[in-house]
């Protein structure tokens, strides 16, 4: 039997006004679960429940906060099962990235937890005698959250985890794709730790109702910021919508990221940092590496390794705790990736392993080389098991195909020269890259983020507070001042 869930407005499960649901189907296309399927009004009244909590929020002590988000983290490590469950049945991950997915998330709230009650603001030189100034930050009010479905816990909890750190209360509304994972789960470990009524507030919708129910939840005046996690092209109306009301946001968007091996590399290391960065969640990463730059002198049994690899990883039913290889979210997104491995087949690529038609959901691990820059592929984020492995001569040629793209979320470097690989990374143009690694990494107190066509603003530690806090100069006259008349 399929789960029902109810909106989740001021600590009260209610349903859509309307009385409507919606259907969250697995990648298989089977009916997982139901939800409210909410309507503008069911929006304005999340709001008005964000915005009725936020002065007591706000003012509670920090220390209080913290514990809530202390608890919530032991309680999410606590159903690291469930969540996999969840994770395998909605949206078809495997269980090693389930797991992933619960340890750095619930070290997310940790981390979220210590910023709390980090020192924030300055004391600044002031301009009058006897003066004191300050730049202070304080909470922006309501954030509008949205939150996708490739990483759902990691992705849940960063939506809800900063805003809620720094003071603000929560509208978040999570892809129609993963409502339990990315929403109602993150709800229920915070509500379970204490998190008071209101202060966060979880709307889903039908899918033909997304455009209308995001629009409605950033242009009310309650709302004062807007932070969303997800594609390129959606990310650019979300950023049009905000900016039409003069309301910040911070946009995590799609990327073309790189891993570069230089010829300094340690080909069997490269092989296996390549294998992971390509097919992890099956390529459904922003931080994926679409495209593995190789130098020439490497490239040839680079390739064969790499390939040999990756046409062994097991793929399957993602409950399996040996598959690799899961379904992607849909069988229209594994056509969409086949039909960019065809585009690139007919332009003149070689497929070394995989390709073909989908299998339902299921697409196999893929690798081409001589991927042409008038192909779909080159430029577009493939979000599946597929990459490009392309040769280069020098470090003047790696970093140039690198930034020949109009994304910048990050790079791995695969060198066994720190000194050289820090070189080239600084000349590389994405928000993050790792030298002597791929491209998929995420620490919960580093700034996270992109540059281009990635978007822009960071998560992580204290950048994640100031993302979401407005900073305020306020100023201390400990004398009368003199006025010139």
């Amino acid at each position: 039997m399929a789960i029902t869930r109810q909106l989740l407005i001021g600590g009260q499960d209610v349903p859509a006004a309307s009385g409507r649901t919606a259907e969250d189907l697995s990648p298989y296309g089977e009916v997982y679960a139901t939800v409210a399927a909410a309507g503008p009004e069911d929006i304005a009244r999340a709001v008005a429940a964000a915005d009725a909590a936020f002065p007591a929020w706000a003012a509670l002590s920090p220390f209080a906060r913290r514990n809530i988000f202390l608890k919530a983290a032991d309680l999410l490590d606590g159903r690291a099962d469930e969540a996999a469950q969840i994770m395998a049945d909605e949206v078809g991950g495997t269980r090693p990235w389930a797991h992933f997915n619960v340890a750095l998330a619930a070290n997310m709230l940790r981390e979220a937890a210590a910023a709390i009650t980090a020192p924030r603001g300055e004391v600044l030189s002031a301009q009058e005698e006897g003066a004191l100034g300050m730049a202070v930050r304080q909470p922006m009010g309501v954030i509008a959250s949205f939150a996708p479905w490739n990483a759902p816990v990691i992705l849940g909890i960063r939506a809800v985890a900063a805003p809620l750190a720094a003071g603000n209360t929560v509208v978040v509304k999570p892809s129609e794709d993963a409502p339990l994972a990315c929403g109602f789960l993150v709800a229920d470990v915070l509500r379970e730790a204490g998190l008071p009524d209101g202060v966060l507030n979880v709307v889903t919708n039908a899918p033909e109702d997304a455009a209308a129910t995001a629009q409605a939840l950033i242009a009310d005046p309650r709302v004062r910021a807007v932070n969303f996690t997800g594609s390129t092209g959606v990310g650019r109306i979300i950023g049009t919508h905000a900016a039409a009301h003069l309301k910040p946001a911070l946009l995590e968007l799609g990327g073309k990221n790189s891993v570069i091996v230089l010829d300094d590399a340690d080909i069997g290391h490269a092989v296996d940092a390549a294998t992971f960065g390509v097919f992890m969640n099956a390529g459904q990463i922003c931080m994926s590496a679409d495209r593995i730059l190789v130098h020439e002198r490497l490239a040839g049994e680079f390739t064969e390794r790499f390939a040999a690899k990756a046409a062994a990883l097991p793929a399957g039913d993602a409950r399996r705790p040996d598959t690799v290889i899961g379904p992607l979210i849909s069988a229209a997104a594994a056509r969409r990736v086949a039909g960019l491995v065809q585009g690139a087949a007919a332009g003149g690529a070689t497929v070394v392993t995989g390709g073909g038609e989908p299998d339902g959901p299921m697409y196999p691990a893929t690798v081409l080389t001589g991927v042409t820059a008038d192909s779909d592929l080159y430029q577009a984020e493939s979000f599946g098991p597929v990459c490009a492995v392309t040769p280069f001569a020098d470090d003047d040629a790696a970093v140039a195909l690198a930034n020949d793209t109009e994304n910048g979320l990050t790079c791995g470097i695969i060198t066994e020269n720190a000194t050289r690989g820090l070189a080239v990374a600084r000349r590389i143009r994405t928000g993050i890259v790792h030298v002597g690694d791929q491209s998929v990494a995420d620490e919960p107190q580093a700034p996270f983020g992109g540059i281009k066509n990635s978007g822009y603003g960071r998560f992580g530690g204290r950048w994640g507070i100031e993302s979401f806090s407005d900073t305020r100069w306020v100023t201390l006259a400990t004398q009368h001042p003199h006025y010139p008349f």
